[in-house]
């Protein structure tokens, strides 16, 4: 059995953003050579997700709103966590939308179902932070 470790690092300009991160995953998957197995994608820091879904633009915003709805930034003394930071509802949003991913791997490709693709969700932003790739098979 093989296996392929690999972290990915981003840096966002905005607090919140959404990337597609398939393409990485793709490239990550042909350097490990393993043609059938799993993938693990998993966000290293607290205030991250990594998830599934299409990558369509308006749902981005769809997201946005949402969460907005169910954790909003501000007012920031609504939270008891925030203090020293202000990110207590980045740490919301991250249990909403999930810390990873696991996809099957088969002849060599992610296993897919249609229009599915992985995504990076960064909700405190503006400072580096990775993403661990992990891969096993054969």
């Amino acid at each position: 059995m093989k296996s392929y470790r690999k972290e990915l690092w981003f840096d966002t300009k905005q607090r919140r953003e959404i990337r597609d991160i398939t393409s990485d995953i793709e490239t990550c998957l042909h350097e490990s050579g393993v043609r059938e197995g799993l993938v693990l994608v998993n966000a290293m820091h607290i205030t991250a997700s990594v998830f599934i879904n299409d990558a369509e633009r308006g749902l981005y915003g769809d997201y946005e709103k949402w969460l907005e709805t169910l954790a909003p930034e501000k007012p920031y003394s609504q939270y008891a966590h925030n203090g020293a930071e202000d990110n207590a509802d980045a740490h919301l949003k991250r249990t909403i939308m999930g810390r990873e991913v696991v996809v099957a791997i088969s002849d060599g490709e992610l296993d897919f179902g249609p229009w599915e693709r992985i995504h990076y969700g960064e909700w405190d932003g503006k400072r580096r932070k990775r993403v661990l790739v992990k891969i096993i098979g054969e």
